[in-house]
């Protein structure tokens, strides 16, 4: 057979000019070894911290630690089927999470896929979970409310849009009970809303879904759940999926709330990854920077200037404490870190005082700057009538003979104390709220039985509902109580203690409506 030249070359000029330039570059690592949700890897050289990576079986991992022979990365999801050997593929990107407008509604797990059975998110934009604060020059002042629809809360620890307020106390007192209250109240507010479980049975977040979609508060809000079944890589990432979704409103001038239940399991959760990859202990074994990890998540809350639209992402983080003991080492680091503290005590809780907060160990340090001007005229009276019962109740132990000046007193501050009390997932609004601190500091529950403050409570919101609504629209339009609508109030308030009294045949005191005065 003879070899023609020129067929040699016309088939070689023919696969030069099919040749495909482009060509497909992968940068791939090795295995070296795996187990406990960590995989060390060797080979990419040139990969980022944070980065996401390809595992086999369609797997992801992010990188966390960077060392001079080997990658040490966390594997998110199941990684049983992983042995030594298998290859590893870089991404080039962060690790990233869908936002915007489909996620609404909608339960994801911390990689943002969908755990409701819905099917996929119809997501087009994407944000990374790790992202820098705004700062300062880009932020204002928190002095807008966001009403968490408790009496106790709204008047004495006000939260504002933008402010991280942490809710801490023992297990089982009522901290997401508060999380979800606060959550209810959000609707037809236009506040957006993120609750972020992290390390909680399966059963608990399926009853907290349960309440939300039958308050209808699901229209609004979106579950991030990393349950305590999952690995604790998962259980580390779910808050700052969950703040990365927020931070989607925030950016696009809208209000978001951002719940993460808790932090205290978040924390245990980073300390297991960090041993995993052998970083150095510090105090209770937990790593060096550990605080880091909670502030550059806390500070990413933030209200924005009207340059970059006036949204905002307000945090409630939640903290467990072992026997109240808020100066343990994470409690302190967030306590540092967040805006103010709503401290839930035992004792309270179990006395039948609840939501039980105790109003000495709580504080807002946003203060009235975050209150309607309506509740900072009231508040300042109720503050005074609780603090001299709390003062005369310490001074009663000793058993001396009381005046009647101070025999009122105590029975002013045991009857907002009740009023303080209020029933789970019935968030009250604060034109509501205003009517009852109005009925207790000017003296309207006096002449009442303790036991009857609450019924009259509830039957003064309906009468002011059927007789007074006018009543009720001013003060939420205005945010404040003018001496002409302060006069209307009292006439309102005297019928309806007179009707109230008649109807549950209490006898009428000779004076009504006075004001406690300060000493």
């Amino acid at each position: 057979m003879q070899i023609k030249a020129e067929e040699i070359s016309r088939i070689i000029r023919q696969e030069i000019s099919d040749f495909d330039k482009q060509m497909d570059v992968k940068e791939v690592g090795t295995i070296v070894a795996v187990g406990d949700g960590i995989a060390r890897i060797h080979g990419l050289e040139r990969v980022m911290a944070g980065e996401l990576i390809y595992f086999p079986g369609d797997v992801v991992g992010m990188v966390l630690n960077l060392e001079e022979d080997s990658v040490g990365a966390v594997i998110l999801g199941e990684y049983q089927h992983l042995r030594e050997g298998d290859e590893v593929r870089r991404s080039k990107r962060i690790m990233e999470v869908p936002v915007g407008e489909a996620v609404v509604g909608r339960v994801l797990d911390a990689v943002g896929a969908p755990r409701d059975g819905k099917g996929p998110i119809a997501a087009t934009q994407f944000n990374p979970i790790e992202r820098i604060a705004p700062g300062v020059v880009d932020r204002m002042p928190v002095k807008e409310p966001l009403q968490t629809g408790i009496k106790s809360i709204d008047a004495m620890i006000p939260i504002g849009r933008g402010q991280r307020e942490l809710i801490i106390g023992d297990r089982q007192i009522g901290k997401t009970a508060i999380a979800i209250d606060t959550i209810l109240n959000q609707k037809d507010t236009g506040v957006y809303c993120i609750y972020v479980a992290i390390g909680q049975k399966q059963s608990t977040v399926s009853r907290v879904i349960k309440i939300l979609t039958d308050h209808g508060a699901m229209e609004y809000t979106t579950v991030v759940i990393a349950s305590a079944s999952e690995p604790a890589s998962m259980l580390y990432i779910a808050p700052y999926t969950g703040c990365a979704v927020g931070e989607w409103f925030r950016d696009n001038g809208k209000h978001c709330l951002v719940i993460y239940d808790d932090l205290s399991k978040h924390a245990a959760a980073y300390r297991e990854v960090s041993l995993l990859l052998r970083r150095p202990p510090g105090r209770e074994a937990f790593p060096g920077d550990i605080f880091y990890l909670h502030s550059r998540l806390l500070e990413r809350a933030a209200k924005y200037n009207d340059k970059f639209g006036g949204g905002s992402l307000t945090a409630l983080p939640i903290i467990e404490t072992q026997a109240g003991d808020i100066s343990a080492y994470i409690p302190t680091n967030v306590i540092s870190i967040t805006d103010g503290q709503i401290y839930l005590e035992p004792d309270l809780f179990y006395s039948g005082f609840r939501p039980a907060i105790n109003a000495g160990l709580s504080v807002s340090r946003v203060g009235g700057n975050a209150q309607i001007k309506a509740m900072k005229k009231l508040v300042g009276i109720m503050r005074f009538d609780l603090a001299s019962y709390r003062d005369l109740v310490a001074f009663t132990k000793f058993g001396s003979e009381l005046d009647q000046a101070t025999q009122k007193q105590l029975a002013r501050g045991e009857r907002l104390s009740e009023l303080l009390k209020q029933e789970q997932y019935q968030p009250r609004p604060v034109e509501k709220q205003i009517l009852a601190i109005f009925a207790g500091t000017k003296g309207y529950l006096d002449p009442l039985p303790l036991e009857m403050v609450q019924p009259f409570e509830i039957e003064m919101y309906k009468y002011f509902d059927i007789n007074h609504k006018d009543i009720q629209a001013e003060i939420l339009k205005t945010g404040d109580v003018s001496d002409d609508l302060m006069k209307r109030i009292t006439g309102a308030m005297d019928k309806f203690l007179a009707k109230f009294m008649k109807d549950n045949k209490l006898e009428m005191p000779e004076q009504k409506g006075k004001e406690s005065k300060p000493a």
